[in-house]
């Protein structure tokens, strides 16, 4: 079956993401894309789709009328060029008053613009509920949503968590759900290792969506935070302490996938210098790693990696140049969908994640 895919803020990693784990991906609009896949896809495992729908095969008003007994709710989004909160609030009357025809109960959920926001959608359960729809028109064509992302959800699991600790960077749930996702398709119960845990956030994402977490970290402190905040999960996962650059982990290990050393927190972008030294020195941390890794996985294993990209006074990020040592190394290196290279930043962030897809050879 086709679906939709409203992409997130940075659209080449909700691309990625998608690429990874369904089939003839493809991008329809700069915020749009469409996707084949036999089972139905789960909004709560795709930290990078704003919306999921399913296109509709047959009359739209048919298909809304013979839903079951009760009041429908209905929201409509418009992602052509030229539509506009008023063309769309027409379009929706239009729909009711065919509805009503029919003997059915409508409720419009209104627009601000032609597409619903995120939050709007969410708030009003369209696509979570069997009569609150959500209809998705692009290109001639009428998709059903099946849900839009929790953000409700996604917070708590953010803010309300025991142990955090700001002065080490806090790895955002969805961008977990990323990392894990690019290793691509995974058996439920696969076990994840996760060698810079911090606070326990990939963890956390990878517990949610049934595999099995494996989790170090070099300090001691960061350990207990992961099993403090894995504890108020009730989860019982495997956390240890460990250096990644020298570790013996325990096998299995189906899927590598962590936010490695991003060196120090930083205000405002560095002086030549001082990138120069820090470049260095996570450079040295992770390279180290990836070589302590590669001869305790499996061919084929896949390691995703987020490593630091620092932002310049020009407005671009410096990355890390790991090309020639991954080249004397077990490791290639995947571009999903076409794109090289993946950047996860906030506007004016100083410390950049630059996402890389590996497999060990």
């Amino acid at each position: 079956m086709k679906y939709l895919s409203v992409l997130g803020r940075q659209p080449e990693i909700s691309l990625a993401e998608l690429s990874a784990l369904f089939q003839h991906v493809q991008k329809i609009s700069p915020n749009l894309a469409t996707f084949e896949s036999d089972v139905a896809p789960d909004i709560n495992r795709l930290g990078g789709s704003l919306k999921l729908a399913w296109q509709l095969d047959q009359p739209l008003i048919d298909y809304l009328a013979n839903l079951p007994d009760g009041k429908i709710t209905i929201g409509l989004s418009d992602y052509s060029k030229k539509a506009t909160a008023r063309s769309v609030s027409q379009d929706a009357m239009k729909i009711k008053k065919l509805l009503t025809k029919k003997g059915r109960s409508v409720r419009i959920v209104q627009n601000k613009s032609a597409i619903l926001s995120t939050a709007t959608s969410h708030h009003n359960h369209l696509g979570t509920k069997e009569k609150a729809c959500e209809i998705i028109k692009f290109g001639g064509n009428i998709y059903l949503s099946l849900g839009t992302q929790n953000i409700t959800a996604y917070a708590r699991r953010d803010q309300a968590r025991p142990a955090r600790d700001a002065k080490v960077g806090m790895l955002p749930p969805k961008l977990a759900q990323i990392l894990i996702n690019l290793c691509g398709p995974l058996p439920q119960g696969a076990r994840i290792l996760d060698p810079f845990c911090g606070t326990g956030v990939l963890l956390q994402e990878a517990y949610l969506m049934g595999y099995t977490p494996y989790g170090t970290d070099a300090d001691l402190r960061m350990v207990e935070y992961s099993q403090k905040n894995l504890k108020w999960l009730n989860a019982i996962v495997d956390v240890c302490q460990g250096d990644a650059t020298t570790f013996k982990w325990t096998p299995p290990i189906s899927a590598v996938a962590c936010e490695t050393y991003l060196g120090q927190p930083m205000s405002q972008p560095p002086a030549e210098i001082k990138l120069k030294q820090e470049k260095q020195h996570c450079k040295e941390i992770i390279v180290g790693f990836l070589k302590n890794l590669q001869g305790q996985i499996q061919q084929g294993t896949p390691v995703v990696i987020a490593i630091p990209a620092w932002l310049r006074p020009d407005g671009t990020y410096s990355r890390l140049n790991l090309l020639d040592d991954l080249s004397n190394m077990e490791y290639n290196r995947i571009k999903e969908s076409g794109f090289d290279d993946l950047l996860y930043y906030r506007d004016g962030q100083i410390v950049a994640r630059n996402i890389i897809i590996l497999r060990k050879k």
